[in-house]
């Protein structure tokens, strides 16, 4: 429940592969080690370091809420990654609840929304790490409602510089999905 890698000032029109590509392809961009991966949406390509879920799929969250059960691999592994991912809605909803000045349009140069947003988050993981209860935290449910690992990265040598779709990673997938269904039938 903390930023790990902030960006702001890229354009809405930008692509989000290709504001992730420019990302890991800088020189103080994301880093992504040799064995790790972050969760992605579905529009993203499903390669090393980035596990994105089943395309025509149940996937999100209100359709599990409806009292449907996974009948496949993929549904439980959808189901699953939906689940994490609503970690990220969280984190963003908590961001917005304490600074007001993240909710609307500003009039300030793009500079400074840059700064205003990179201070809000830096702010916001400070918190998140002094603070054992977040007096926020009962307040998001309502917000979201209404508003529609420890290794550092500098110690590991190898870390994943491109973005592409790759076989192996769709075969972690499948083996993962299939760990995943074995235990939950189990």
């Amino acid at each position: 429940m903390q930023f790990i890698y902030i960006l702001p000032g890229r354009e809405g029109s930008a692509h989000d592969t290709r504001v992730l590509h420019d990302v890991i392809s800088m020189r103080n961009g994301l880093k992504v080690p040799q064995g790790y991966y972050y969760l992605c949406d579905v529009g993203y390509p499903n390669g090393e370091g980035f596990l994105t879920p089943y395309r025509n799929q149940r996937y999100h969250l209100n359709e599990w809420r409806q009292g449907h059960q996974p009948s496949t691999p993929a549904e439980i592994f959808n189901m699953r990654h939906s689940t994490t991912g609503n970690a990220i809605e969280r984190i963003f909803g908590l961001l917005k609840i304490r600074w007001a000045i993240l909710r609307t349009s500003t009039w300030y140069p793009i500079k400074t929304q840059c700064r205003i947003i990179n201070a809000c988050c830096l702010l916001y993981n400070y918190i998140r790490k002094n603070m054992s209860i977040d007096p926020m935290e009962s307040r998001i449910e309502n917000f979201l409602a209404t508003e529609g690992g420890s290794q550092s990265v500098a110690e590991i040598d190898e870390q994943i510089t491109s973005l592409e779709n790759s076989s192996e990673w769709v075969a972690f997938r499948d083996n993962l999905a299939n760990q995943m269904w074995q235990q939950f039938r189990h």
